[in-house]
């Protein structure tokens, strides 16, 4: 047995295919398992159904790696905490009020704008709010304030909504106007040391106040972002282990299944086997992707629950008739002739001579097949009947759909996930093929 095993595997050598195969269902195991640990169940769910999570991330920015195709150094999301500048605090008190001053510097080398500026306030006070102004000092000395504002326990602070800044930058974006080198006709940034000025007042003796800077920038992580601000990299992540679990899981208990039922038929002849033939050819008819859109719309659109029907409907599969073909010639063999003269069982038969001896050609149609739950899983999400807790690559998709992504030029939104749908698809063929050819005693070469 050992023997026949490392000659079946010396042939798979002599396919490049299968190399490349296993390598990309390798890296994609991998990925699955980094996944789980890196970022845990309940950790993926809240941050892909969390909105004020993100509110730190930029809106709609590419992947970081396309800036590895450009010549400019696009702008990356910078955050500014008043914490880890402890000296830029200053505090003065007089008659009960404290006056306050933050000056946070930001070295700005960028080679484009920023897409937002942000000020994150958090205040401590009993009844009275601290009244807040801002001011922007660029590397060559201009200056842009804000007119004094009051600001609660959390606040966010969006300069490009302030219409003093846009007055003080000619109309133009903050973001724009406040970056910008005013020595060139085109909108060119200024790189340079900045300054970012806040200051107020404190009206009560124990209140306190903190504020944290954030330029949003025009790439982000290396799955980019969608219009919530979410980080794409979580559901390209969490897909991986979706997508093969599903898959995965669909095959084993589909094919098992169907390979058991297809010899109990043959064995059992009959009404057995006629019963068997008639359901196999009634769900034949029915199609699958309709079902379960059906489940999906009036009864449940857990992934648990779309599972179970393909796994029940994929029991009485077509592969069934080209089981039944297989256990027909070795129902016949002489070696089973032969263990039914022994009085042997008939369960021992059916699980000890027959299921063996079809087991070979098994695998490789197991292995083809798990794309084919992947891409189902994928469909059903594009759909809007997804699972609508866990990111997955047909929900990035359905996201990008509805979002009208490549109307927009957002193209990684809807190339990331189906580039791996497809890596998954070409990784399994693959690999499938090359077992069909070397354990398929037809296609074997000699």
């Amino acid at each position: 047995m050992m023997e026949r095993l490392k000659k079946r595997l010396r042939q798979l050598k002599q396919y490049p295919s299968v190399i490349i195969g296993i390598t990309l269902i390798t890296i994609l195991i991998v990925t699955a398992i980094i996944a789980v640990i890196v970022i845990p169940y309940e950790e993926a769910v809240m941050l892909w159904r969390g909105g004020a999570i993100w509110a730190e991330s930029p809106r709609n920015a590419r992947p970081t790696y396309v800036d590895w195709f450009t010549r400019d150094d696009l702008p990356r999301t910078d955050k500014i905490d008043a914490r880890d500048y402890p000296e830029a605090k200053t505090i003065e008190s007089m008659n009960g009020v404290k006056e306050f001053e933050f000056v946070l510097p930001y070295d700005y080398q960028y080679d484009g704008f920023p897409r937002e500026f942000n000020l994150f306030f958090e205040a401590e006070y009993e009844e009275t709010r601290p009244h807040v102004s801002v001011m922007i000092r660029t590397p060559d000395g201009r200056e842009f304030k804000t007119d004094d504002f009051s600001i609660q326990r959390e606040s966010i602070r969006r300069l490009g909504q302030l219409a003093e800044l846009r007055r003080q930058a000619d109309g133009m974006a903050p973001r724009i106007g406040i970056f910008r080198d005013p020595d060139y006709e085109e909108n060119v940034p200024l790189k340079g040391e900045y300054e970012i000025i806040v200051s107020g007042f404190l009206f009560e003796e124990e209140a306190d106040i903190n504020v944290r800077a954030v330029s949003y920038g025009q790439v982000h992580g290396f799955g980019g972002t969608d219009h919530r601000r979410r980080d794409l990299g979580v559901a390209l992540l969490w897909g991986t282990p979706v997508a093969l679990m599903f898959g995965v899981l669909a095959a084993v208990g589909a094919n098992i299944s169907t390979f058991i039922i297809s010899a109990v038929g043959v064995w059992y002849r009959g009404f057995v086997d006629a019963a068997i033939q008639r359901v196999a050819e009634v769900n034949m008819i029915i199609p699958n992707l309709p079902l379960l859109i059906l489940v999906g719309m009036f009864y449940s659109r857990s992934l648990w629950v779309m599972l179970g029907v393909i796994i029940i409907k994929g029991v009485f599969s077509p592969a069934i008739k080209t089981y039944r073909a297989m256990f027909l010639q070795v129902r016949e063999s002489p070696f089973i002739e032969a263990a039914e003269s022994y009085g042997t069982s008939d369960k021992r038969i059916i699980f000890f001579y027959m299921l063996p001896k079809i087991i070979p050609t098994l695998i490789p149609q197991f292995v083809t097949v798990i794309p084919t739950y992947v891409f189902l899983e994928a469909s059903l999400a594009v759909l809007g009947l997804g699972d609508p807790v866990l990111p997955t690559w047909g929900k990035l998709l359905n996201d990008a759909l509805g979002e009208g992504a490549l109307y927009m030029g957002h193209f990684y939104w809807v190339l990331q996930p189906a580039f791996l749908l497809i890596l998954t698809g070409l990784g399994f063929a693959m690999t499938g093929f090359a077992l069909d050819r070397v354990l398929n005693p037809r296609l074997r070469r000699q």
